[in-house]
């Protein structure tokens, strides 16, 4: 269920627009991508999990207004970031 830090450190690397950039928006939602997935897995076996499943709403409405905030700052940044990471269909 949780992130493996060698797997965090990856997306960091991927998603960072400069070295040791961990703050970026497009670093924070590709992390926060990552967890969401881990735990809709996790609630896949665990339907009864209901702390898991606020703490899963609460990270989507965190990335949700990341990307709101991207989006308003740099539109390309965010067209850019959401085709890589495949969010919208």
């Amino acid at each position: 269920m949780s992130m493996t830090k060698e797997r965090k450190e990856e997306i960091i690397k991927e998603f960072a627009t400069k070295e040791g950039d961990t703050g970026s928006p497009e670093v924070q939602v590709a992390v926060a991508t990552e967890h969401i997935k881990n735990v809709t897995e996790h609630l896949g076996t665990h339907k009864k999990d209901f702390h898991s499943r606020r703490g899963l709403i609460h990270m989507v409405n965190k990335r949700r207004s990341l990307l709101a905030y991207l989006k308003g700052k740099d539109f390309k940044r965010y067209e850019s970031l959401i085709q890589r990471l495949g969010l919208r269909r």
